[in-house]
């Protein structure tokens, strides 16, 4: 008998046979269906949205993409693939002088996307990012805040086997060759901007730079600017590893 003022309990139903059955069938379904999205061939999935396909530069940025890209770059062979969409570059043997200085996934390249480059020796994860900087940042920037492409690159060097500026212990990155120094762009209507005399000018040159540099943050490691310090005051310093410095 229920007393007063208490509410009977309520029963408790167990899923029927059919109510299981029905949900198991529905979780198969739903497991099965996700694997042909992504697995079958003729995916519907946009490959920029499927985590079983490769990076390639020009795919539309998402989630996924800084993903796929630490995944390009772990191995020469799986950097080098990404790279021959979208770069002008030769294969080259790995540099190793020493233990400290070398050069590993050795690449020469002379340009990124619609971007030239004078030729230079570099690692296939720098040759990547700074395809990814080219087309993804540097390109849009250029043509909404400027009104034209970037059709040259400019750089002071990569490979230097050098210790630290200022230090007598730390090795530069340079000195494996995972960082580039970029000094200016070459645009399509004669535009020629130099960071040693556009940083500072106030006008649209000065504000590509910056937006050139913070992008750079989205795709290289470590990046310098003349912000940083004096000795910065001619080159963006970019590096493909390190700990996310954006100065």
């Amino acid at each position: 008998m229920v007393k007063p003022h208490q509410r009977p309990e309520p029963i408790k139903r167990r899923p029927s046979r059919l109510g299981r059955a029905v949900f198991l069938c529905t979780l198969i379904g739903l497991i099965w269906g996700g694997y042909q999205a992504i697995y079958h061939p003729d995916s519907p999935l946009p490959r920029e949205w499927n985590p079983t396909k490769p990076l390639e530069i020009t795919d539309p940025v998402t989630p996924l993409t800084a993903w796929k890209l630490e995944r390009a770059l772990a191995s020469t062979q799986s950097c080098l693939a990404v790279l021959e969409t979208t770069a002008n570059f030769t294969r080259m043997n790995d540099l190793e002088t020493s233990e400290t200085c070398h050069i590993k996934g050795r690449v020469d390249l002379r340009g990124v996307g619609d971007a030239a480059l004078a030729p230079i020796e570099t690692r296939c994860a720098i040759a990547v990012r700074l395809a990814m900087w080219e087309h993804h940042a540097l390109q849009p920037a250029a043509l909404e805040q400027l009104g034209a492409n970037i059709t040259q690159i400019d750089h002071i060097g990569s490979y230097n086997c050098r210790r630290i500026r200022g230090s007598a212990e730390r090795w530069s990155k340079h000195a494996t060759a995972d960082a580039i120094d970029i000094s200016g762009f070459r645009l399509s209507d004669g535009t020629d901007l130099r960071l040693i005399k556009d940083w500072d000018d106030g006008g649209p040159k000065a504000a590509f730079l910056r937006r050139a540099r913070d992008s750079a943050c989205e795709w290289f490691r470590v990046t310098l600017s003349p912000d940083y310090n004096s000795l910065h005051a001619d080159h963006f310093h970019l590096q493909s590893n390190g700990w996310g410095l954006c100065r």
